[in-house]
């Protein structure tokens, strides 16, 4: 039994961190943006989502667009994880429409907009080759919009929310 119950954990895990990274690029995509920056690191960034879901210390993926020349936030998307994994929920589901809708209401960002993918763990996560400790740019005169649930594998996670000038 205990071997079931950690294959379809595992399973949570590795549709969480897919999903995570195709909205992601949605929200890249659609904001107007070039995905080919996160397309050429998938892999890196596939693996250290899986070992941090997988280990219960991945709390936040944030998706950060910067003005190129000051490095200052345009807006930011998060992704904040929700652990309540349960082997007997057998739900699974991605509000896509949902993060359509507010990428639409959040509005396309200036051509010349970088961004950059982060992760936020606990202090004490393992550590996983290519990734080190990072800091987020200020969110100062932003509020942060919560969208709610919007990816969900039998109770393991993600709520997303979006940060626009206040």
């Amino acid at each position: 039994m205990t071997s079931v119950a950690v294959n379809t954990y595992t399973h949570s895990v590795t549709y969480v961190a897919d999903n995570i990274l195709k909205s992601i690029k949605d929200i890249i995509r659609l904001s107007g943006l070039d995905p080919s920056n996160l397309v050429s690191s998938w892999d890196s960034k596939m693996r250290a989502l899986k070992a941090w879901l997988g280990s219960g210390d991945l709390e936040t993926v944030v998706l950060e667009i910067f003005n190129p020349n000051t490095g200052a936030l345009i807006t930011r998307w998060d992704v904040d994880i929700v652990y309540n994994w349960s082997s007997g929920d057998g739900s699974f589901w991605t509000d896509t429409e949902q993060l359509k809708y507010h990428i639409r209401k959040a509005g396309i960002t200036p051509a010349d907009a970088r961004y950059e993918i982060l992760l936020q763990t606990k202090p004490n996560r393992p550590d996983v080759a290519g990734w080190s400790k990072g800091k987020c740019r200020s969110t100062d005169g932003m509020v942060r919009q919560t969208l709610g649930s919007t990816i969900e594998h039998s109770g393991l996670g993600g709520s997303a929310a979006y940060w626009r000038k206040s």
